[in-house]
C-alpha cells in the first residue's frame, strides 16, 4: 500500500505500550496484532488503519488481517460518496497474495462504484493471479457483472474465454446470445452443440431437444441466421432422428416461408409426404402443407381486394384454390402410400387402394400391377392371392376374358405360402368359366389342378412348393365333384369320389355324399360299400354322422328283409360308440326290432341302452323304455323297469320315478303297493326340500287310507326330518371339534400329551361309527307297509265320507311332534319296515 511507504508520526499511549513490546518481542504473530487490533477498535480510524499497516507490513500473507482490514475500510466508506478520496484509498489497496475471497470482496467493492473498466481488468488480474482451480470462484461474478453491462459485445467475449475453461456450459452462453439478439453466433454454438456427442446437457436436454431447438431457431429467423446451411443442417436431422421426421420436414418448410421462397417450401411439402413412412408424422405435415395453401388464399384474396380484381390476379387465385382443393382429395390417397410404405405386403392396404382409384381404369390396372410385383407371399399379411383373383376379375368385368385367363394362368404360378391360396385361384378361375358358361374349360382347368404332379409331395410338407401339394386340396377336389355331378358322367364323378378317398382328405360329409349321389343312380350296394369305406376311415366321434345315415338308409331299403345284416351293423356301430352318441342309435335298433323283429329283441335293446347312454340322458331312456314296455306288454310289466330305474337314477330322478311308480300302483288298485313305494321314496326327501312329495302322498293317504296309516306317515315323516337333521348336527359338531382343537394345537403346540391324542382319535372313530348306522339307507329294496283296516273297513269309512272323523292340520302335526317321544317313533318306525319287508316278500 502506498500508504505503508510513507512516514507518518506515531505517537504512543500508556495503554499501548503493553501491546508495543508484544509486538517487538513478537513481530510474526497475527495473536498479538489482533489483540493490539481489537483493543485499539474504539479509537481514531487512522490509528486502527496504521496498525493494520503496520501488521500487513510485517505480515502481507495473512488472509486474516487482509480480510478484517478491508472490511474495516469499507465499513468506514459505507453511506458516503464514491467520488470520496476514501475510496481511491481503498482502490489502490493492492493484493500480494493468492487469496480468492479478498479478490472477490475487491471486485465487487469496484462494480458497486459503477467502475466497468477498472472492475474487468481487477477481474482479469484475479484471474491471472489465482490457480486455474479456482476460477469458478471467480467466474460466476465476472459473467454477471458482463451481462449487466449495456454493450453486449463485452460479455461475448468473456463469454468465450470462459467457455474454453468450461464448455459444458456452453447452453448459458446460448442463452445470452438469444436474449441480446446475437442469433447468428447463438446458432453456430448450438449447432457445434449438437454435433459434439460427448455433450451433457446441464439443463437435462437430450441431445434430439436440442436438435429441435437449433430447427426452430434457424428457421424461425431465415434473415438474422447466415453463417449456416440451414437446408443442409435439418436434412441431416432427417436422417439422424427418424422418429421425428414430421416436425423437422414442417421446420424447413417454415424455413422456406420465412425466406420468402413459397415454391421451394411447397417443394419440401411434396417431398414430405411422399417420404415419411408414419400416420402421425404425414398427419403433421400435411395439416402444415394444408395450413400453408390456406394463408396464401387468405393473401391472395387480402392483396386482390386491397388493389383490386385484374384478370391475371383472378387466374392465380383460382390456380392456388384448385391447388387447395386437388391437395385435400388427394389425402386418402396419400395416407394409403404412407401404410404402404410402412409395409408393402399389406395386401388389405393394396385393395383401399384399387377402391380410391375406382373409375380409373388406366390407374387401377397400375396399381394391380405393383401389387402383384412388390408383394412377397411368404411376408404378405392376408392372402396374396386376392390380389390376383381380383385383378382378373377387372378384366372379367371389362369383358377382357382372354387378359383375366392370363392372369389367372400367371396366379397359378406364384409360390404362395398356403396350398389354400393355390387351391383358391384354381377354384375361381373355374368359377369364372362357369359363370361365362364355358362347362368344358371349367372341367380341364380342375382337372388339371388336381393332376397328380411329377414329384409327389406331403400336403404339409412347407419346404415343397404349393404347386406339388395342391393335388391333395380338398377345397378343389369338392368343387371338381360337384362339377362331375352336374356335367359329368357317372363313372368320371365316381372315379373323382375314389380318388378323393385313395388320398385320405375325404370328410365325412364328402362320404355322405358319394353314397347320396350313388343311391340316386339306384346303386344301392355300392352306396353302402361307400359307406363301410368311409367308417373305416374315421373314428368317433367323427363317425357318428356318417353311421347315423348310414343305418337309417339300410332300414329304408331292406327293412326286415336282412334282418340279421342290420343287425350286424347296429352292433358294429355300437361297439365302442361313446355314451354321448349311444341314444340314436340304440333307438334306432329298438325300432327295427319293434317294427321288423321281436318284441323281447326290442325290451333287450331298451334294456342295454338305459345302461348305455349318458348320465344326463338315462332318465329320458328310462322313460321311453316304459312306455314302449307298458304299450307292447302291458303296464304291469314296467313295475321291474321301474325298480331298476330308482335304483340306479340319482335321487332327484328316483323321486320322480317313485311318484309315478306309486300312481301306477294306485291306479291298478294296489293300495298297500303304492304305500311301500311313497314309504321307500320318503327315506330320499328331506321334508324341508321336498315339500311336494309329502303333499302328493298326504292326498294319497286322504283318498285311499284311515287315521292309522295317517298316524304311520306323519311318524315317518318325523323321523326322516330327525334323521336329517342328525346329520346336520353331526356335522356341525365334527367342525367345531376339529376347529377347536386346530386353535389348542396352534395356540399350545406339544401341549397336549400323546393319551390325550390317542383318546381324541378313538372318540372321532366312534361318533363316524355312530353316524354310519344313523344314516338313512336310501337305496333298499321296496318296502310295503299293510295297513291295519281292512280294505272293507276302507270302504266302508269312504261311504260315509266324514270329514271330521279325520281331521288333519298343522295344529295336530305340531301337537304330534310335541307329545311323542322320537326314540319311541323311531322304533316304531324300524317295526313298520320290518313289517313291510314281510309284506314284500308275500307279495313277490
Amino acid at each position: 500500500m502506498a500508504s505503508l511507504n510513507g512516514k507518518p508520526d506515531v505517537i504512543f499511549e500508556e495503554d499501548d505500550l503493553p501491546y508495543e513490546e508484544e509486538i517487538i518481542r513478537n513481530p510474526y504473530s497475527v495473536k498479538c496484532w489482533m489483540r493490539y487490533i481489537e483493543f485499539k477498535q474504539n479509537g481514531t480510524m487512522s490509528i486502527l488503519n496504521m496498525i493494520y499497516e503496520r501488521a500487513l507490513k510485517e505480515l502481507p500473507g495473512s488472509y486474516k488481517l487482509w480480510y478484517n482490514y478491508l472490511r474495516e475500510r469499507r465499513k468506514q466508506v459505507k453511506g458516503k460518496c464514491i467520488m470520496e478520496p476514501a475510496y481511491e484509498e481503498i482502490n489502490n489497496c493492492i493484493c500480494l497474495c493468492p487469496m480468492p475471497r479478498i479478490w472477490l470482496d475487491y471486485c465487487q467493492f469496484l462494480v458497486s462504484q459503477c467502475k466497468i473498466t477498472r472492475s474487468r481488468r481487477t477481474f482479469d488480474r484475479a484471474l491471472r493471479a489465482l490457480p486455474v482451480t479456482q476460477h469458478p470462484r471467480i467466474w460466476p461474478l465476472y459473467l454477471r457483472f458482463a451481462r449487466n453491462l449495456p454493450l453486449p459485445e463485452t460479455a461475448i467475449r468473456v463469454y468465450r474465454r470462459y467457455l474454453k475453461l468450461s464448455p459444458e456450459n456452453a447452453e448459458e452462453y446460448i442463452d445470452y446470445l438469444r436474449s441480446c439478439g446475437k442469433l447468428d453466433e447463438a446458432a453456430v454454438r448450438l449447432a457445434a452443440v449438437v454435433n459434439d456427442e460427448s455433450f451433457v446437457s446441464k439443463e437435462g436436454k437430450s441431445n434430439y431437444q436440442l436438435w429441435h431447438e437449433l430447427c426452430d431457431l434457424i428457421s424461425q429467423n431465415p434473415d438474422k441466421v447466415n453463417s449456416l446451411n440451414v437446408g443442409a443442417i435439418i436434412r441431416g436431422g432427417l436422417t439422424r432422428f427418424t422418429d421425428q421426421l414430421g416436425k423437422l420436414w414442417c421446420s424447413l418448410a417454415d424455413y422456406y416461408i420465412r425466406s420468402g421462397h413459397f415454391e421451394k417450401a411447397r417443394d419440401v411439402y411434396e417431398e414430405a409426404i411422399l417420404t415419411v413412412v408414419t400416420v402421425r408424422d404425414f398427419t403433421q405435415v400435411f395439416d402444415s402443407y394444408a395450413q400453408f395453401e390456406e394463408s396464401m388464399i387468405a393473401a391472395k384474396m387480402e392483396t386482390t381486394s386491397e388493389l383490386g380484381k385484374d384478370e391475371e390476379e383472378d387466374i392465380d387465385l383460382e390456380l392456388r384454390l384448385a391447388r387447395f382443393e386437388q391437395l385435400i382429395a388427394r389425402r386418402p390417397l396419400l395416407l394409403n402410400s404412407v401404410l404402404l410404405r410402412q409395409n408393402p405386403h399389406n395386401v388389405h392396404e393394396w385393395h383401399k387402394r384399387v377402391k380410391l382409384y375406382e373409375g380409373k381404369p388406366r390407374q387401377i390396372i397400375n396399381t394391380y400391377t405393383e401389387a402383384v410385383q412388390t408383394v412377397d407371399p411368404m411376408k404378405a399379411t392376408g392372402k396374396p392371392s386376392s390380389l390376383w383373383v381380383s385383378f382378373a376379375k377387372f378384366y372379367e368385368e371389362n369383358e377382357q376374358l382372354d387378359d383375366a385367363r392370363t392372369i389367372f394362368e400367371k396366379a397359378t404360378k406364384v409360390n404362395y405360402k398356403q396350398v389354400d391360396d393355390l387351391a383358391g385361384v384354381w377354384c375361381e378361375y373355374g368359377e369364372m368359366e362357369l359363370r361365362h358358361e364355358n362347362y368344358e374349360q371349367a372341367l380341364r382347368i380342375l382337372r388339371k389342378a388336381t393332376a397328380i404332379p411329377s414329384k409327389k409331395a406331403e400336403y404339409f410338407d412347407v419346404s415343397e412348393p404349393v404347386q406339388n401339394r395342391v393335388y391333395k386340396s380338398l377345397k378343389v377336389w369338392s368343387m371338381l365333384a360337384d362339377l362331375e355331378e352336374s356335367m359329368g358322367t357317372f363313372q368320371s364323378t365316381k372315379a373323382v369320389y375314389d380318388r378323393i378317398i385313395d388320398l385320405r382328405i375325404a370328410t365325412p360329409q364328402i362320404i355322405i355324399n358319394y353314397a347320396m349321389f350313388l343311391e340316386e343312380h339306384n346303386y344301392f350296394e355300392e352306396s353302402f360299400k361307400a359307406y363301410e369305406r368311409g367308417i373305416a376311415l374315421f373314428r368317433w366321434p367323427n363317425v357318428y354322422d356318417i353311421w347315423n345315415t348310414y343305418l337309417t338308409k339300410f332300414i329304408d331299403r331292406y327293412g326286415g328283409k336282412k334282418l340279421e345284416r342290420a343287425r350286424d351293423l347296429f352292433e358294429q356301430a355300437l361297439d365302442g360308440c361313446p355314451a354321448k352318441f349311444a341314444k340314436t342309435i340304440y333307438l334306432l335298433y329298438a325300432k327295427l326290432e319293434e317294427e321288423f323283429g321281436l318284441a323281447r329283441h326290442a325290451m333287450a335293446v331298451y334294456e342295454r341302452a338305459t345302461q348305455a347312454v349318458d348320465n344326463t340322458e338315462r332318465h329320458h331312456m328310462f322313460n321311453i323304455y316304459i312306455k314302449r314296455a307298458a304299450e307292447i306288454y302291458g303296464v304291469t310289466y314296467t313295475r321291474a323297469i321301474y325298480q331298476k330305474a330308482i335304483e340306479v337314477l340319482p335321487d332327484e330322478h328316483s323321486r320322480d320315478m317313485c311318484l309315478r311308480f306309486a300312481d301306477m300302483e294306485s291306479k291298478l288298485g294296489e293300495i298297500d303297493r303304492g304305500r311301500a313305494i311313497y314309504s321307500y321314496c320318503s327315506q330320499i326327501c328331506d321334508p324341508r326340500m321336498t315339500a311336494t312329495f309329502w303333499q302328493t302322498w298326504k292326498e294319497f293317504e286322504i283318498r285311499h287310507g284311515n287315521e292309522d296309516t295317517i298316524r304311520e306317515m306323519l311318524r315317518i315323516k318325523r323321523s326322516v326330518q330327525a334323521t336329517y337333521n342328525t346329520q346336520v348336527n353331526f356335522m356341525s359338531s365334527q367342525m367345531m371339534k376339529a376347529t377347536t382343537n386346530a386353535t389348542i394345537s396352534d395356540l399350545a403346540p406339544g401341549q397336549l400329551g400323546l393319551d390325550d391324542m390317542k383318546l381324541l382319535e378313538q372318540q372321532a372313530q366312534q361318533l363316524a361309527a355312530e353316524a354310519e348306522q344313523d344314516k338313512p339307507k336310501l337305496k333298499e329294496k321296496i318296502l310295503f307297509v299293510r295297513s291295519d283296516t281292512s280294505r272293507s273297513e276302507l270302504a266302508e269309512l269312504a261311504k260315509q265320507a266324514n270329514p271330521d272323523e279325520i281331521d288333519i292340520d298343522d295344529e295336530d302335526e305340531d301337537g304330534d311332534d310335541e307329545d311323542q317321544d322320537p326314540e319311541g317313533e323311531l322304533q316304531h318306525h324300524q317295526v313298520a319296515l320290518f313289517r313291510g319287508e314281510q309284506c314284500y316278500r308275500t307279495f313277490t
